[in-house]
């Protein structure tokens, strides 16, 4: 049941960061101090743009005009803000790709992290003779997993696939470039000039070393196994760099101090641990947005090859990320809400008004735990952890004349519940975290009391909600900056944390939702089989 967190009356910071979290939706700028307090924020939506039946892409252009226009808005109305700002600093999705001229400019929109051109140019890379492991020679499997800690998706959903596909379907857009870069990177040399890569940003290049996070470095070896020449990607720098100042035209169009620092800032993982204020090693937040993920720090780098977990690195100088990831949370409601409650047919008889997902809430709130019976598998776009299948898809199970869409909008809810669970067993083991322990939900999923109580229930654990779950990649980089500047270390960052209520697990649903994980269990081993027979030749869903 939830229970109130006790109040922490915050001090209000005369220094602020304007902090940026760009997201695929589009762009959220805040006004954050030193002590964690938002004064203000702001979001701008950027487009999407779908190429073909793999692309999927972004122009880099509407991120800055987003981040400008946001920025604009929460500086012009007071002064004082303007001069209370010492640092911006950004947070931004990754796995992404944009060619840059010698100027910085864009020499094609951004193919983004769904982007999965590259499958086929990464596989030919990955492999080598007959003998293949999950289809990657067993040689360059070991050395990549030695190194980074990781290996390419072989969906080409990441640079490795990205770039690989630019070398061989654009090499004029190859030979033209003098970087690829990530979101954050381009981001930052729009502030500062500077081309510049985070550890974390560069990481899914899959040509670093990152054993000994005091030396970070591209490896010769694995520049040369995936084909790209070393001076087509940026010097690497830490999060908590200070990368120089603003560049004097955008202090100037925002009305900021000449002086006003940059730092280096980190990608949406690495900031949401920061942000949830699970700083410390084995802390579990979980980021509940279009996606999912599960993160805790780690003193050592370390691979759970066949759960598809890896601790990699991250905002924090001495620790990594342990990270696992699933492909589609609350993109299923977006679903639900776009493709059939408002879908744009004839049956259509009222136009979507204002934030459905309130009324979700309430709707899923009154069925019964269990949804009677109905079972959602929540598997749009495949799945990463804790199995790598592109070939799953979504489904509804034990549908019958009793249900109604009520049922359905609470199956939605509970399937993604269970569906982290999934993933939260084998993390538990990997970080030595304790089983029924605590785990902060972030993003916008997050702000639902309804899917924290029931993420506690199905998952045995303890759920916090942080005051402002949706805010707290904002809150990362506010608080990567403070670090940067020298005003805070990142052991001060769980004091400044503020929640709204702790979510206990109900002891009376436990057998109830322990057989609906084992009946969601079955049924992926039963169909998983029959996905891949039919999905094979078919072209992934978007």
């Amino acid at each position: 049941m939830p229970s109130a967190a006790p109040a922490i009356t915050p001090i209000r910071s005369e220094r602020l960061v304007l902090a940026v979290d760009l997201g695929t939706s589009g762009c959220k700028v805040a006004l954050v101090g030193m002590d964690g307090s938002v004064l203000a924020w702001t979001f701008r939506p950027v487009a999407l743009h779908l190429v073909d039946e793999l692309g999927v892409e972004q122009d880099p252009q509407d991120w800055w005009q987003a981040f400008l226009d946001g920025a604009q808005e929460l500086l012009a109305a007071d002064a004082q803000r303007r001069r209370q700002v010492v640092a911006v600093c950004c947070s931004t999705f990754g796995e992404c790709t944009i060619p840059v001229d010698r100027d910085g400019n864009a020499l094609a929109r951004a193919m983004l992290w769904v982007d999965m051109r590259g499958a086929d140019a990464i596989r030919r890379r990955a492999r080598r003779g007959r003998l293949h492991i999950q289809g990657y020679s067993p040689l360059r499997l070991a050395r990549w997993l030695r190194l980074t800690g990781g290996v390419p998706s072989l969906s080409g959903k990441d640079p490795a696939g990205h770039i690989a596909w630019l070398y061989d379907r654009q090499p004029a857009v190859v030979e033209r470039s003098s970087k690829f870069l990530n979101a954050l990177d381009f981001m930052n040399l729009r502030l500062t000039g500077r081309c510049c890569a985070t550890y974390d940003s560069a990481l899914t290049t899959w040509a670093t070393d990152n054993r000994d996070l005091s030396h970070v470095h591209y490896d010769e070896g694995l520049l040369r196994l995936l084909g790209i020449e070393r001076d087509k990607l940026p010097e690497l720098v830490h999060s908590t760099d200070v990368l120089g100042p603003l560049l004097p035209a955008v202090a100037h169009a925002l009305g900021l101090a000449p002086d006003t620092k940059v730092v280096a800032g980190a990608i949406d993982n690495s900031a949401a641990a920061i942000g949830a204020g699970t700083v410390r090693d084995g802390q579990l937040h979980l980021y509940l947005g279009t996606s999912s993920w599960l993160g805790a720090h780690m003193p050592r780098k370390r691979t759970h090859l066949s759960a598809y977990i890896a601790s990699l690195p991250c905002a924090q100088r001495d620790r990594y990320l342990a990270m696992a990831m699933q492909t589609s949370a609350a993109g299923n409601l977006a679903f639900l809400r776009d493709r059939i409650l408002f879908h744009g047919d004839e049956l259509q008889v009222d136009e979507q008004r204002g934030d459905v997902y309130p009324l979700l809430d309430r709707i899923a709130e009154r069925v019964p735990p269990g949804a009677r019976g109905l079972l959602y598998m929540p598997w749009l776009l495949g799945e990463r952890t804790p199995v790598d299948d592109r070939h799953l898809r979504a489904g509804l199970f034990n549908l019958s004349l009793e249900h109604t869409r009520e049922d359905i909008i609470r199956a939605f809810l509970e399937g993604v519940a269970l569906n982290t669970r999934w993933m939260l067993e084998p993390m538990l083991a990997f970080v030595g975290a304790p089983r029924g322990g605590a785990i902060t939900i972030v993003g916008g999923g997050g702000q639902s009391a309804v899917w924290c109580q029931m993420m506690a229930d199905v998952t045995g654990m303890l759920i916090q909600q942080p005051q402002a779950p949706i805010q707290a990649n904002a809150l990362g980089a506010a608080f990567i900056a403070g670090v940067g500047l020298g005003e805070l270390s990142f052991q001060d960052v769980p004091a400044l944390c503020r929640y709204r209520q702790r979510f206990e697990p109900r002891p009376a649903l436990r057998s109830l939702y322990d057989d609906s994980f084992a009946t969601f269990k079955q049924l992926h081993r039963r169909l998983a089989p029959l996905y891949r027979r039919i999905n094979q030749h078919r072209s992934p869903p978007r």
